[in-house]
């Protein structure tokens, strides 16, 4: 089955050169090879400001430069979002651009009741590609990949995307060739079948 597949480059450096940068292009052509199609989403492309406060998250109005993003989001049935764990979590230019698209009308909506009855972006699933120097199993295990289960229990799960999947990738910083070889190929299979 062929899937719109939307790719979101959540590393902020915009020089590229990076893991992040290579799992996505892998990811792409497995995707392209698989008859899939495919939009992209460089968030250090982007020029948005941060929220800085509950009413401009609720009544600002978003900023030009995501209006497209937000139509990609919706264009897309399933999402893959590439990052480097910093501090535990994801980069605070990746977490400013997931608050500003997911504003309250478009990922979720309600009722005096219940102003959360309505999570907007059902029908999509995703799949969370993260980086990081200390092993994986450390961070699964030991910090109970507190970030990962952050981003997808209280922003994508809670706008209705189910379910997310996370490809945890450790110790880059010291990686081999043949073993970034094979994170490569594992990311074009899994493009191929886009999950």
């Amino acid at each position: 089955m062929f899937k719109r597949v939307l790719l979101i480059q959540g590393h902020p450096d915009s020089g590229g050169g990076h893991l992040c940068g290579a799992l996505e292009e892998a990811y792409a052509r497995g995707a392209v090879e698989g008859g899939h199609e495919l939009r992209r989403i460089d968030i250090a492309a982007l020029d948005f400001p941060l929220l800085r406060s509950q009413d401009e998250w609720e009544h600002g109005p978003l900023p030009p430069t995501l209006l497209q993003s937000q139509q990609d989001i919706l264009w897309s049935q399933h999402i893959v979002i590439f990052f480097p764990l910093w501090l535990g979590d994801m980069p605070a230019m990746l977490k400013g651009f997931l608050e500003q698209v997911e504003r309250p009308g478009f990922a979720f909506s309600g009722d005096a009741r219940n102003p959360f009855a309505r999570k907007g972006l059902k029908g999509r699933s995703a799949r969370l590609v993260v980086t990081m120097g200390m092993p994986a199993v450390v961070y699964r295990v030991f910090f109970r990949a507190h970030g990962v289960k952050s981003l997808r229990r209280s922003v994508l799960g809670f706008a209705g995307i189910a379910p997310v999947a996370d490809t945890l990738i450790g110790m880059t910083g010291n990686m081999k060739s043949r073993r970034a070889a094979r994170w490569l190929d594992r990311l074009f299979a899994l493009g191929r079948a886009a999950v």
